[in-house]
């Protein structure tokens, strides 16, 4: 009798836990199918959606399961979306901090190899560690250029944007973000790096009544107008690269002389590491860093590679960890400055589950993406909050805008979202608008 209650307590134990289980997983099934006509009911009589091409993708991560899809295998152009292919190739790739130096010693001399480092100098970073590490070296130092062969520009770009801060050339030794930095003082233009202080001259021919300094663009040669340089002005201007300007930089910097040297980079070569590798990722997610992401790639390529190429880079990525992709993306830059990029919606969502499954830990994934309400370029597409509720990536070329991210429900869900929105002729804000009154919703009703 005893053993026959024992049986029967176990099975109807047995059975309610399963009843429990299925009656979560049916709620669970039953709420996303909920979301999904919600979902449907929006995009179908939404009158900004359906004037332009829109994909669009939301997928639960508790339950991995994808709830709604509109176009989300068709292709788009990413723009800086493709910031989070390159967040995670690094989350793969490095360790805690970025290679910044390959070097040997030969005798009484250094010899350093650039590994694409963009923390080197970077006015936000002030990345100083490799700096230091040749400044208080005794041995005469040659820098072995040559591990970079790419062009200037990343395949793709659009050359009249040359003097716009946000399109920095690309190398193996970047110093200062490649970028002229110029600032009011005193009335007067205060430009860093020194160095290039004679290549800046007044224009007194020009008609412009705005202060501005234009490069010519094949050399070092800036202009400004004959006016008053506004209190409190500011401006970066991508300087041309070179091999002797690197040099003289170096040698400006370090106060002691650079030579450079023609030498392939043995495996044996030691690493000198710069900044923290999430110090970094953070630099090129928040205000969505260009120059950053280039440079990246070729930090990447280093890992793997005597050479550095954004290609090798983005080819070796692709196989060893996007291979699974739904979709196999076209990918040919860091930033997504190129429109030769395209990726679809649900390649979007698997890379960002990727990179939540990578991380492990909200707390410090969210810390690493722009926020919305609170930091980078999402600070103002939300209302300000205490507790943001969405964390993601921005992405902008002129009529395409793009959002990827996490949106954390009021229920206590994290939900996976891409929001592609591409060929408008809308205004950005009036797109926004509507992609942040639907994401505002999931996030409040779900």
């Amino acid at each position: 009798m005893y053993c026959l209650i024992m049986y029967k307590i176990r099975h109807y134990y047995s059975l309610g836990l399963f009843l429990m289980i299925a009656g979560l997983f049916f709620q669970s099934c039953s709420a996303d199918r909920r979301i999904a006509r919600a979902m449907k009911r929006t995009f179908n009589t939404s009158q900004v959606i359906k004037q332009y091409q829109v994909g669009f993708a939301l997928y639960d991560i508790s339950g991995k399961q994808m709830i709604f899809e509109r176009n989300a295998e068709k292709y788009f152009t990413p723009a800086s979306n493709t910031k989070l292919f390159t967040f995670y190739a690094g989350l793969k790739l490095l360790s805690d901090s970025i290679p910044s130096l390959r070097y040997v010693e030969r005798g009484d001399s250094l010899i350093f190899w650039g590994t694409g480092d963009p923390s080197f100098l970077q006015a936000e970073l002030k990345g100083v560690r490799a700096l230091d590490f040749l400044r208080q070296s005794d041995k005469k130092l040659f820098f072995a250029a040559g591990r970079y062969t790419g062009d200037f520009y990343g395949k793709g770009w659009g050359w009249d944007d040359y003097n716009a801060y946000y399109q920095a050339e690309i190398n193996e030794l970047p110093i200062q973000g490649n970028l002229l930095h110029v600032t009011e003082r005193g009335g007067k233009p205060l430009l860093t790096p020194r160095l290039l202080s004679d290549c800046v001259l007044m224009d007194s021919g020009s008609k412009s009544r705005n202060f501005t300094i234009t490069r010519d663009f094949n050399e070092n040669k800036f202009h400004y107008p004959k006016v008053v340089i506004p209190k409190g002005y500011s401006q970066d201007i991508p300087f041309r690269l070179s091999t002797n300007l690197t040099l003289q930089l170096l040698t400006d910097t370090l106060n002691k002389p650079v030579e450079v040297i023609r030498k392939d980079m043995p495996a044996t070569a030691k690493t000198i590491y710069n900044m923290k590798t999430d110090s970094v990722l953070r630099a090129m997610m928040l205000p969505s860093d260009n120059f950053i992401a280039e440079q990246l790639l070729l930090v990447y390529a280093d890992r793997i590679s005597p050479t550095l190429s954004a290609e090798v880079a983005i080819g070796y990525i692709q196989k060893k960890y996007l291979s699974e992709l739904p979709d196999v993306p076209r990918w040919v830059d860091g930033s997504g400055l190129s429109r030769g990029n395209l990726f679809t919606p649900r390649d979007m969502v698997a890379v960002l589950d990727s990179i939540y499954v990578t991380i492990h830990d909200d707390k410090r994934l969210f810390s690493l993406l722009p926020a919305g309400g609170k930091t980078g370029t999402l600070k103002n597409a939300y209302p300000k909050t205490d507790q943001p509720f969405v964390y993601g990536k921005t992405g902008s070329l002129s009529n395409n805008h793009n959002q990827s991210g996490y949106v954390l429900t009021n229920k206590g869900k994290i939900f996976i979202f891409s929001f592609m929105n591409n060929n408008f002729v809308l205004p950005t804000a009036e797109v926004r608008k509507e992609m942040v009154r639907i994401i505002t919703y999931i996030h409040e009703k779900y």
